[in-house]
This record gives C-alpha cells, sequence and structure tokens, in this order.
C-alpha cells in the first residue's frame, strides 16, 4: 500500500468527526 492509503483514512476520519460536529449543533 502507498501513503494515500493512510492519508484517505484520517480524510475519512476527519469527514466522520466533522459529521458528529455538524450534526451535534
Amino acid at each position: 500500500h502507498t501513503r494515500y492509503d493512510k492519508l484517505a483514512r484520517n480524510f475519512a476520519s476527519a469527514v466522520a468527526i466533522a459529521a458528529v460536529i455538524i450534526c451535534w449543533r
């Protein structure tokens, strides 16, 4: 695998956290 796999996971995690924050508001 490449470093982009880790980047994709970090991006997915950031999106999930952002979704939770948006939903909580």
